[in-house]
């Protein structure tokens, strides 16, 4: 599995150790230093069932900037909310993990962590 982390980010060092705690094996990706591209983050959000205003973070100052706010939610706003993304990850909200399986959330509970986990259905 790889989990999508910002070190900064509470929320992420708490998913990290769960997936510790439970002795998961994962690949971490530091999502600030190594965005993901366009087509990576397309297949996370339809693996998620979300769009990627659903996984923004409009009250980070760049999304002020850009307006995120008052961006369309349609599918023909899609490609240009995934490019500010690509652009600005800081935008992205996480963690985000994709377990082997294909199953991927947005993990900011530890229920969500375990969801993802070898033998928790």
């Amino acid at each position: 599995m790889e989990i999508w982390v910002n070190p900064a980010c509470s929320k992420c060092r708490s998913a990290v150790s769960l997936l510790d705690e439970a002795g998961a094996e994962y690949t971490v990706r530091r999502y600030l230093d190594e965005p993901p591209t366009a087509a990576e983050l397309a297949e996370v959000l339809d693996r998620l069932g979300l769009e990627p205003w659903d996984i923004a973070r409009t009250a980070e100052p760049v999304a002020k900037e850009l307006g995120l706010k008052t961006w369309g939610r349609e599918p023909a706003d899609r490609d240009r909310w995934i490019e500010a993304l690509v652009a600005n990850p800081k935008l992205i909200q996480r963690p985000i993990i994709t377990a082997d399986d294909g199953t991927t959330v947005v993990a900011r509970t530890p229920e969500a962590v375990r969801s993802v986990l070898p033998g928790t259905d």
